[in-house]
């Protein structure tokens, strides 16, 4: 394999750094198709370590993979305006159209990641490059106003301001790589903090649906693909609506394979059972890019989950694959049982306590502390509870409903919802869940406060899933007004009301088509158990007099740099909110980077506070950056940007 770092020129000028795996010809004679993975995640020195293997073992099977550092980040001249602008199309159309030319090309390109590069290569394919023959999208989202880690369900994510939605201020302010931008990189350092606005401040103005997140947002217009899609998802993931959601919309050749994984590799994460996927993308861009004669495999691969005792660090969760060829279901409605013999109220009250949903908060788990939700009890204790016993087996695969009458006593207020598989031990295991700020009831572009005291019509759909409830079990739904701190509380104290009489769950049950024989999918050995780094912290605190509870986390890594040196990176974060009142929440992180090269000890340092009030979020962020120890550059910002009924 001949790995080389090289540069592209795009149509403005502008000089991106790539970094190319290209295939052994004495194995592999070229022409080879080519592979694109764009990042805004440093390619040269914090992610250089980061899937390293799969780009050698598809070089390994002929393909030539190009890791691109996107405009503005990492090596690559420009800047970096905000996520997935339109200029980063532009640059994406620019290199595949390089990588279809070259001498080696075959004149066909596969587009292909997780998350973030994920989110691009279905970008890319709306736009449909000549030269673009698939793609393969992992842990991505079809829709990034409400399936991302901005808001959920028109409410602002709390959790997730403290992690992406905070160090990426510091990763767009750190500096190229010398050994690779060459004499100019301290210029060029100095020059991307003096231009550097935080990605973050522009999410929290764009409070409701728009123009600004339907740009990058497949949904609703999934014919603009027309090139063999592969999706592929996790139950545990916060991007898992887009598996069933997209893959029954897309109208182009299409896969779908959906593990019990978080947001990692399906290789290594918690929880498995594990997977290779480097195997399934060679079978799939052989396929596609060169006309491999390669097996049949079921074109949905989805796995389901049964009970599993909860743990934050779950290693592996129970359950079946099942291969489908056609995806269909039927809805299974349940309605709350009353006891004829105790007392029955047809409307009931629930004072809503703002920091329900500590033992569920995850909401897009990755590598610790970013884990799995325990048992849900205690949240449960302060939510409306309704079980339906389980005789014989029940199989959901879907996003189920909630419908039902509320009435609040303030014009903004949420709705969560859970839903449960409760074992005979009591204890009781998220399924999933969903989250409706009530002001979006109707529209999340045009969101409408509530009239106090007066019912309304509500559906809250819960995230896809797939989940075995067994006999003996219980099929558990809880319903609260926070989900904290998922998402940010509502600005006053809340009074849910509930007509019981209109509740239901509608639950997308059993599944139909041709089933594929086993194996569906080949599992690998697990990976081995590594001791927990005791600095990394998931932390619930509850300060009884001052009633306020405060969430924490806090980790980081150190390593070596390609060119020399090493790195060091570090996460601390927390959410806080006053029980009696919720509208005085907080949010605070502090993320450091330190790049020690040859020569050159560069450190970033970027600090984050948010305190709201019943009409603004505060929102202040430091951003300090040093050169061998000397101070090179300071930036401040500080805006209070208005709730608009959230």
């Amino acid at each position: 394999m001949d790995t080389e770092r090289s540069w592209i020129t795009v149509r403005d000028g502008i000089r991106l750094a790539v970094t190319l795996h290209r295939p052994d010809p004495g194995a592999h004679p070229s022409p080879w198709p080519a592979l694109l993975e764009a990042l805004p995640y440093r390619k040269d020195d914090l992610t250089a370590g980061s899937h390293a293997d799969d780009y050698h073992r598809l070089a390994a099977a002929g393909f030539a993979v190009c890791r691109l550092d996107l405009r503005g980040t990492g090596s690559s001249y420009g800047r970096a305006t905000d996520e997935y602008p339109a200029s980063e199309l532009d640059d994406l159309h620019d290199v595949i159209a390089w990588l279809a030319v070259q001498p080696w090309s075959n004149g066909r390109v596969g587009m292909f990641g997780y998350s973030y590069s994920g989110f691009n290569s279905i970008q890319a394919a709306t736009t449909r490059p000549a030269a673009l023959g698939a793609i393969c999208a992992v842990y991505a989202t079809d829709d990034r106003y409400t399936d991302d880690v901005h808001y959920m369900g028109g409410a602002l994510r709390a959790i997730d301001l403290v992690d992406y939605c905070h160090y990426m201020t510091a990763a767009n302010a750190l500096p190229p790589v010398p050994a690779v931008f060459g004499d100019r990189w301290l210029d060029e350092w100095c020059a991307r903090i003096d231009y550097h606005e935080p990605w973050m401040l522009r999410w929290l103005r764009e409070q409701t649906d728009g123009p600004y997140w339907r740009h990058g947002s497949l949904r609703p217009g999934y014919d603009r693909i027309t090139c063999p899609t592969m999706l592929v998802g996790g139950w545990a993931d916060g991007y898992r609506n887009n598996t069933l959601r997209t893959f029954m919309a897309l109208t182009c050749e299409k896969e779908l394979l959906v593990g019990p994984w978080s947001h990692m590799s399906p290789a290594t994460s918690r929880p498995g059972p594990h997977l290779d996927l480097v195997i399934e993308m060679i079978r799939f861009f052989g396929r596609w890019l060169r006309h491999d004669p390669v097996p049949p495999v079921a074109p949905i691969r989805v796995f389901v989950r049964r009970a599993t005792p909860p743990e934050p660090d779950l290693r592996v969760h129970r359950g079946s694959w099942h291969g489908l060829d056609e995806w269909r279901t039927t809805p299974l409605i349940l309605t709350p049982t009353f006891d004829a013999s105790g007392p029955y109220r047809a409307i009931d009250r629930l004072t809503v306590k703002a920091d329900v949903g500590t033992t569920a908060w995850i909401s897009c788990a990755g590598g610790l502390p970013w884990g799995q939700p325990v048992d849900q009890r205690d949240d449960d204790a302060w939510s409306w509870t309704f079980d339906w016993p389980i005789t014989e087996p029940c199989t959901i695969l879907g996003s189920p409903v909630v419908h039902g009458r509320f009435a609040v006593d303030v014009p903004i207020a949420s709705l969560s919802a859970k839903l449960c598989d409760v074992a005979p031990d009591g204890t009781s295991q998220l399924v999933t869940r969903g989250f409706l700020n009530l002001t979006h009831r109707r529209s999340s572009t045009v969101p409408e406060p509530m009239i106090p005291g007066e019912f309304e019509d509500v559906a809250v759909e819960l995230e896809a899933t797939a989940w075995m409830f067994e006999p003996g079990h219980c099929i558990r739904l809880t319903l609260a007004g926070t989900d904290w701190p998922n998402t940010w509380v509502p600005p006053t104290p809340v009074t849910l009301q509930i007509d019981r009489r209109s509740l239901c769950i509608e639950l997308p049950v059993e599944f139909f088509g041709t089933a594929h024989a086993e194996p569906v999918v080949a599992e690998i050995e697990p990976p081995p158990i590594e001791p927990v780094d005791p600095s990394t912290i998931w932390a619930i605190e509850r300060d009884v007099l001052g009633r306020r509870t405060r969430c924490t986390t806090s980790y980081g890594s150190t390593g070596d740099l390609p060119d020399g040196g090493a790195y060091a990176e570090r996460y601390d974060g927390e959410v806080g909110v006053p029980l009696a009142d919720p509208a005085r929440a907080w949010a605070a992180g502090n993320t450091r980077y330190e790049l020690a090269w040859p020569g050159a000890t560069c450190i970033v340092e970027a600090r984050l506070r948010i305190e709201s009030d019943e009409s603004a979020y505060d929102v202040a962020i430091e951003l300090d950056a040093s050169l061998n120890g000397d101070p090179i550059r300071s930036r401040r910002w500080h805006e209070r940007i208005p709730r608009h009924l959230n």
